[in-house]
């Protein structure tokens, strides 16, 4: 595996890093790539989430913490200089095989290093039974991005005044209780936190590839995307119905309808789940025009909705559709 360097020590903004993987993808050649980066305190939440839903705007922009949205789907996480992130490139196209795999490869060097981790759920690694990194990904043509945390430290503090997660996910409020589900890579080494960098590198990667100042210009048009408004706080038109539930394995999904005559006219699928096919063309388009009803809902939506949604069962999805007829019909 090639890690893959940059020109110079500067911490820029998240969304550069965004940027970089996707640069990477596109100019890298049969091997897979690997790099790490910190950022100055950072909310970073889904593709498919609503701004409002996961992250106290009010607490970071008092606080001077960063919020961008990625392209992977998944959670609402905090970053800091204390924690690190890992970025992994890969051709490979098989999502639940590139994702275990990179999963794997980290515990594999945590245990090596003699701390007893272990890969937990859908995206997470876990240090007796408490998260220490969560992950997701996305695929461009040809490639997969896999990106997570590490929680080598973190400002417990502001992770939890930042994201306000569900009551579904999080039913107590507060550091100690975040603390109890949260473990710091810290507590469990002796290696400082450059240490700890120069191990994982070591143990990944075989070979460098320095990126030039062209190639941090060009890097930084592609982030020029994740800057905008538009990117970062998304359309959201208002909908007459929202229905929401957690599914074990899938995630939290928040559907949006607008429904005229018992007619779908428009309809969103927001959420912490991850998206592994094309949801647009073969979920939400063949929805237009389909009458709320059981047999119209199914007659268009695939058969193995887990082709487009990790996990998620085809009879979960048209429950949680009806679920909201029935209850506005209350």
């Amino acid at each position: 595996m090639i890690y893959i360097a940059l020109p110079d020590e500067k911490t820029r903004l998240l969304p550069f890093y965004l940027a970089m993987e996707e640069y990477v993808a596109k100019m890298m050649g049969e091997e897979d790539c690997f790099f790490m980066w910190q950022v100055n305190p950072t909310v970073i939440f889904g593709r498919n989430q609503l701004i409002e839903n996961e992250v106290n705007q009010d607490y970071c922009r008092n606080r001077n913490i960063n919020m961008f949205r990625r392209k992977s789907g998944g959670g609402c996480v905090y970053a800091d200089m204390s924690n690190i992130m890992f970025s992994y490139v890969t051709r490979d196209e098989n999502v639940n095989f590139t994702f275990n795999r990179y999963i794997n490869l980290v515990v594999n060097v945590l245990c090596k290093m003699g701390v007893d981790a272990k890969a937990s759920g859908r995206n997470d690694i876990m240090i007796d039974g408490r998260k220490v990194s969560g992950n997701a990904f996305y695929h461009i043509p040809g490639r997969s991005i896999v990106h997570g945390t590490m929680l080598y430290d973190t400002n417990m503090e502001n992770m939890v005044g930042a994201i306000t997660p569900s009551d579904a996910k999080l039913v107590s409020k507060g550091v100690k209780s975040v603390r109890q589900h949260i473990a710091l890579l810290k507590d469990y080494t002796s290696m400082d936190i450059d240490e700890f960098k120069t191990y994982v590198r070591t143990n990944l990667c075989d070979s460098e590839k320095m990126l030039s100042y062209s190639d941090v210009d060009e890097i930084e048009t592609i982030m020029a995307e994740y800057l905008t408004d538009e990117f970062i706080y998304g359309k959201n038109p208002s909908y007459s119905l929202v229905g929401r539930n957690r599914i074990e394995g899938v995630g939290d999904i928040e559907v949006r309808m607008e429904l005229r005559n018992n007619v779908i006219r428009s309809i969103n699928v927001m959420g912490d789940y991850f998206l592994v096919g094309d949801i647009d063309n073969r979920v939400l388009r063949p929805l237009r025009g389909k009458s709320l009803e059981r047999q119209s809902i199914e007659s268009v939506l695939p058969e193995k909705m887990d082709e487009i949604i990790l996990n998620l069962k085809r009879d979960d999805f048209v429950t949680l559709l009806l679920t909201q007829k029935e209850q506005r019909s209350h």
